[in-house]
């Protein structure tokens, strides 16, 4: 049998809009929550499309903000599966702004989020990912380096986890 392969472009999606004062906060730049909550939304649509099935995220590594975000921009999301696992995939998300006067562009934030596939609620195998451009060549490479060492940070979790919950018990 052999194993599905889908070019990274093929679960590129691409999303952009206009920042109002409403997404401000008390510095005049746009929140970062809202930037976490944008990311996980097109991650998935990536992930999706990628998959074919419904997927849930698994994590969000840290995010990187690297610019802040103002009224004068607008925003694009980009992301694209990066890495696939039997049933996960880690999807590249990067927050690019635009200033709507000068036109100069600059990167805002960047993510790596992981995903699983499901099917009846169970995790469901996902087609390998190809990387062609050198951009998505490097991703991979990186997003393949942080996979190592995020397993012991999985257990240092699931460690502070078992602590919390012996609270959690003793407090009932």
């Amino acid at each position: 049998m052999t194993v599905e392969q889908i070019p990274c472009s093929v679960s590129r999606v691409v999303k952009s809009q206009h920042i109002f004062p409403n997404d401000l906060n008390n510095h005049h730049t746009l929140f970062g929550g809202k930037i976490v909550a944008d990311m996980d939304v097109i991650a998935s649509l990536s992930a999706t499309k990628h998959s074919r099935k419904s997927c849930v995220t698994a994590s969000i590594d840290h995010v990187d903000f690297i610019e802040p975000v103002t009224e004068k921009d607008f925003i694009s999301y980009e992301s694209f599966v990066v890495l696939t696992g039997k049933s996960s995939m880690i999807i590249f998300v990067k927050v690019i702004a635009e200033n709507l006067l000068t036109g100069v562009k600059r990167i805002a934030a960047t993510s790596f989020l992981t995903f699983v596939a499901l099917e009846n609620g169970k995790p469901a195998p996902v087609p390998k990912v190809v990387a062609q451009s050198e951009e998505e060549k490097s991703l991979q490479k990186i997003a393949l380096e942080r996979k190592e060492t995020k397993k012991t940070k999985v257990e240092h979790s699931k460690s502070i986890a078992r602590i919390l919950s012996k609270s959690l018990r003793s407090s009932n």
